[in-house]
Parts: C-alpha cells; structure tokens; sequence
C-alpha cells in the first residue's frame, strides 16, 4: 500500500490575539474544557513527534524506494510544526482566561524519564504512531460529524477542523515510517496500550483542572452534559471505541479507513480560512 502522498504546509488564518469566549463550544462548559484540554497537550507532545520522527528517519536508507516516504516525513514536521505555533497562541488565551496547564509538564516529565531511560527510537516512534492514530479518530469525528462542533465559536470552528483536516492527512506517516524500519507487530501494540492509558489519564485530569479553575467543577449540569458527550446515543465512547480497537488488529494500517474525501470537502469549501506555505495547490 502506497501512502506516502505528497502534504501540504498551510498558514491558518485567524487571528487568535483577539480572544475567544470562555465556553466558546455552544456555551457548553465541559465540551469547551475537554477541547482545551486536549490542547494544551499539543506544542510539547508535537514536538516530541516531530523529534521521534527525524530520529528514527535518520535510519531510513537514502534509497528510491524511500524517496516519497522521506519527502513525505518533511511535509510531516511542517504540519506539525504549524499546529504546535497555533496551538502556543491558543492556550496563551487559555491562561488569560485563568486557567493553568499542568498537561505540558506531564508530557515534558514523561519524554525527559523515556531520555532518561534510553528508550529506543523506534520505541518512541511506536508511542508517537499510537497518539496519531488516536487524534485521527478525532479528527474524522469532527470532520464527519457536524454536531460534534455545533454552535462553537467560528473561529475555533475553523481551527480544530484545520487542525482534523491535517491530522487526517498525515495519519499513516509515523506508522509507514515504523512499518519501514521493521517495528513488530508486538512492540506497536504494546506502546498503544501504554500510549491510550497515559493519554486517557491527562486529558482526565486536565478537564477536571481547567472546570476547577472555571469555576463550574460541582456543578450537577456540567456532569450531566459530561454523561451525554461520552455516552449518549452518539456520544464519543461509541464512535471511537471500533477505529481505536481496529489498531489492534495485526494487519491493521491508517489508510484501511480512507476519508481523504471529509478533508478535501472541508478545504474546499474553507479556501479562505489558509494560505498554503509549500506544496502544491488544490485544484
């Protein structure tokens, strides 16, 4: 399966110094700080897969038959790198508002203990498949699913479709890339377990701060609306639990579900929301 298509590297045009509403997600408190949450994870977690992906690329042979994966991992890290710069503006608003991000000294003491320990680059590389995989389950559902954004703020509507849009792209890049220096089939598994659990863990743990420091915590509707996001007829649990376990499966590859078609819809209808940095342009 060839799937290291060429990516494009785009500018977001928002301007996010102009503030946004404390729940900007329809006025809905939990769905807002489950959202900022999720954000205040990405510039450090980023980075550390930008960092796992050039190392372990430094072992890929300079051979043709890797030309377009190694073209593609560049096109990779200019992703990544724009959505680390957006995200940055993003949670600066956030502390404006009061609240404080534990999750990016999670993540940087959990990298610094892995550094620490030796753990092997393509061990690294595992753990960054495995959360890539994880936001393009997310990035489909807010692609595929209007609702799931509904009377959000506009300008971080465009955003974390933005964001989607390029997580979709670049889903198979660091499981390719694996796949391509020999990972087994045990080892990928493995730090998917380690990988979900420790995600799960933070994304918790950060919502329930950032309600805290909203104020709204021990308010019964908060939970009620908790309940309903997670488990309702079409609430989150369901519609990821059979993509995220798919992953177990041995044969399993990103591009098994192809929905390149939800990412080019969303761009075509959304040309003035970004400017393309490098690549080549849409027709």
């Amino acid at each position: 399966m060839n799937t290291s298509n060429p990516l494009m590297v785009r500018k977001l045009l928002v301007d996010l110094s102009q503030g946004f509403p404390r729940h900007w997600l329809a006025g809905k408190a939990f769905r807002t700080q489950f959202f900022n949450a999720l954000s205040m994870s990405f510039p450090v977690g980023e980075q550390e897969f930008i960092d796992s992906v050039r190392a372990s690329a430094s072992s890929l042979p300079k051979e043709a038959r890797y030309a377009s994966l190694h073209a593609t991992i560049q096109d990779f890290v200019g992703q990544e790198a724009t959505h680390r710069r957006v995200h940055t503006l993003y949670n600066a608003e956030l502390e404006k508002q009061g609240l404080v991000n534990h999750w990016q000294h999670w993540a940087a003491d959990m990298i610094a203990l892995g550094n620490k320990r030796n753990v092997p680059a393509i061990s690294k590389l595992a753990v960054t498949a495995a959360f890539e995989h994880y936001t393009a389950v997310l990035a489909d559902l807010t692609l595929r699913y209007p609702a799931v954004l509904e009377g959000a703020d506009p300008m971080l509507a465009t955003l974390w479709r933005w964001h989607a849009v390029e997580e979709t792209e670049h889903k198979a890049v660091a499981f390719d890339l694996y796949r391509a220096l020999g990972g087994s089939y045990r080892k990928r598994v493995r730090w998917y377990a380690f990988a979900m659990m420790r995600l799960n863990v933070m994304a918790t743990r950060q919502t329930i701060n950032n309600l805290w420091h909203d104020g709204v915590l021990f308010k019964p509707g908060i939970w009620i609306d908790a309940a309903r996001f997670f488990f309702g007829r079409h609430g989150l649990v369901w519609l990821t639990a059979i993509p995220l376990l798919s992953y177990l499966k041995r044969e399993f590859h990103p591009w098994q579900h192809d929905n390149r078609e939800l990412a080019t819809q969303w761009l075509t209808a959304n040309s003035e929301h970004y400017s393309i940095v490098r690549g080549p342009k849409e027709a």
